[in-house]
């Protein structure tokens, strides 16, 4: 059966600059918008309005089944939460998940935790350090990207990052085992997968051409999730939170770039002395 290559020529990785930097606009306008007291599908409704006002559809509403633009997940829930009627309380964790699809068919995927402001301090300081820890692994993934030979090695960055950096309860976040980053191009998801934890396996080779999401899915208690009865959300079974990074990353013959994020990645990747490569 064919498969398509997941390595992308010059001009291929141009044509997946513009729907990353729709699916970041997206998110950077929930970001602004999300307060106590709206509900998940409202800040759906705005994502969908920034993808469609700039000429792009939302890929989300391409899976089969899903009619959504994001996917909202909040405190316990960790990813594939279902926007709706939930209303935003003070203190919660918040992640949100978009991406855009342009005319030309390439595709972006990002997602960021937001705590919401309010509620109680100690739960609040909690979530933001499951969330900075979170994020700070996605990063330390990415930036494993400008010198790893085989994708193995952005899993043991993840993890090595995740047990280095432990909550203050004095463990590491749990990360989730059967949900991993994952190639992007043509379609959201594409070959190769990439775990979120060291493995035996030394994955896909790391050379130009490469297009991938590094989304770490973080829990600050056990790592053991189920699917809730919308056969969509996953949530702890400990009821723990859940925190949930995504960027799609570029791996081109100048070095990396950061397609969801305007910058290319260089405030997230300068603390581990990375410094992307603008696509040519």
């Amino acid at each position: 059966m064919f498969r398509r290559s997941p390595y992308k020529n010059a001009a291929q990785l141009r044509g997946m600059v513009a729907p990353g930097l729709i699916t970041a606009a997206s998110l950077d306008e929930v970001r602004r918008a999300i307060r106590p007291g709206m509900t998940t599908g409202e800040l759906d409704a705005i994502a969908n309005q920034v993808i469609t006002g700039r000429g792009a559809r939302s890929n989300f509403q391409m899976v089969r089944g899903y009619r959504h633009t994001t996917c909202i997940s909040v405190n316990d829930q960790v990813v594939h939460g279902i926007p709706g009627e939930r209303v935003i309380q003070p203190g919660d964790i918040v992640s949100i998940d978009s991406g855009a699809e342009t005319a030309d068919g390439w595709n972006g995927d990002s997602a960021i935790t937001i705590v919401v402001p309010g509620g109680d301090p100690d739960v609040a300081a909690r979530r933001e350090e499951l969330s900075r820890v979170t994020e700070g692994s996605m990063w330390a993934g990415i930036a494993a990207l400008a010198t790893a030979s085989h994708l193995g090695e952005v899993g043991a960055a993840i993890q090595d990052h995740i047990e280095a950096n432990p909550l203050s309860s004095g463990k590491p976040a749990g990360i989730l085992r059967d949900y991993v980053g994952h190639g992007i191009g043509r379609k959201m998801h594409e070959a190769p997968s990439i775990f979120n934890y060291r493995t035996e396996e030394r994955g896909a080779d790391v050379r130009p051409g490469l297009t991938v999401c590094i989304e770490p899915m973080m829990t600050s208690g056990s790592e053991d999730v189920f699917v809730e009865d919308d056969d969509w959300t996953v949530s702890t079974v400990d009821g723990s939170d859940g925190s949930h990074w995504e960027h799609s990353v570029a791996v081109h013959d100048g070095g990396i770039w950061v397609l969801t994020a305007p910058d290319g990645g260089a405030a997230g990747l300068a603390p581990f002395g990375v410094v992307p490569a603008p696509l040519a």
